[in-house]
């Protein structure tokens, strides 16, 4: 058997696992068990919003959720029990306790936010922030996992450096697309961030791919975010220049970065954001350094990845709020309410 099939089952595998897990959960929080595990509410975090194209190959499917689901998800919060609130006013909310809380965050800043999401948000009257980074606003940086997908889509070959000179990768099946698509985005995240991209950008030019024009075409620029915001229920938050891990910048890079896509946000605002995101925001990609510098910086909060529900009143660390992803491969309603009952990442944490 082969690596890239064994990946394939691997995936198969993995994702029966958790929604296996997120079965378990949803019967244990029905039957009235582990209501702890709630805490005070989540905070849930999105990416494109927009109808499913079923594609051949899609591996960045997990960031996508279609807007019927959007809908079916705040059906289900609001028939839970939680109340929605904006995310800058959370500090607040989670200071004067009662009912679970729901807060909602889109990352990137694309287009389907203002096409698909937000008039789900607004038939609902939900609240919701998106995290947006300068360099897509402006036209500058790309799309990394997006440049790579569309350049795996359409070219049965691709050519790239790991380090060790020039290596072309079979790309023919979705199995061996899967696998380039792995062992490049690993590449990016073990070395300079930037430079590893400019080499995956030169890769998607070599092949007839222009990367500035997917950034172009996905992501909101200055004249759409204003357009965003003239929705009461709409605010943003800030997500760095160039979308790179700041765990891995120097303390005057990572300082720079966060107070730049301050300022830029400024700009189209009139106002400093009072919220962040870090780019990523999994344990390699955060660090107690960029709590303390996004503090400074004056951000009321910040927002990881790293998965789970809001801690007892008292007890949130608000420059390293956890949140809950909604993945296009588990959209049910029911998961959501699973989700929001904590009782998966208490039950993860016990098998640690």
């Amino acid at each position: 058997m082969g690596p890239t099939i064994r990946n394939t089952i691997r995936t198969i595998v993995r994702r029966a696992a958790i929604a296996g897990g997120l079965e378990v959960a949803g019967g244990l929080s029905r039957a009235g068990l582990m209501a702890g595990a709630r805490g005070q509410g989540a905070i849930f975090t999105l990416h494109h919003v927009r109808p499913k194209l079923v594609r051949a190959f899609d591996p960045n499917g997990h960031l996508e959720i279609t807007p019927e689901f959007l809908d079916a998800t705040l059906t289900t919060l609001k028939r839970d029990g939680n109340r929605f609130v904006a995310l800058e006013q959370l500090p607040d909310a989670l200071a004067a306790g009662g009912g679970p809380i729901a807060c909602f965050t889109l990352d990137d800043g694309y287009r389907n936010n203002i096409e698909h999401a937000l008039p789900v948000f607004e038939r609902h009257q939900v609240p919701f922030t998106v995290f947006v980074t300068g360099g897509f606003i402006d036209r500058t940086h790309t799309l990394w996992w997006e440049t790579l997908a569309d350049l795996l889509a359409t070219n049965e070959t691709m050519r790239f450096d790991f380090g060790r000179g020039v290596e072309t990768l079979q790309t023919r099946a979705a199995a061996e697309k899967q696998a380039a698509f792995h062992r490049v985005a690993a590449f990016l995240h073990g070395r300079d961030e930037a430079t590893a991209i400019a080499l995956l950008n030169a890769a998607a030019i070599e092949h007839g791919i222009d990367p500035l024009a997917i950034t172009e075409r996905l992501t909101l620029d200055e004249t759409g975010l204003r357009r965003l915001i003239e929705s009461p229920l709409a605010s943003l938050g800030a997500h760095t220049i160039s979308h790179r891990s700041v765990a891995r910048l120097s303390d005057a890079d990572a300082r720079r970065e966060i107070r730049e896509s301050a300022e830029r946000i400024e700009a189209i605002t009139g106002r400093r954001p009072l919220t962040f995101a870090y780019p990523y925001g999994d344990a390699p990609a955060v660090s107690r350094r960029d709590h303390r510098i996004v503090a400074d910086l004056g951000f009321t909060l910040a927002v990881t990845t790293q998965p789970g529900t809001l801690a007892a009143r008292g007890h949130s660390r608000l420059h390293a709020l956890p949140r809950i992803s909604l993945n296009g491969h588990f959209q049910r309603a029911r998961y959501v309410s699973a989700l929001a009952s904590g009782i998966p990442f208490r039950l993860q944490r016990r098998a640690l």
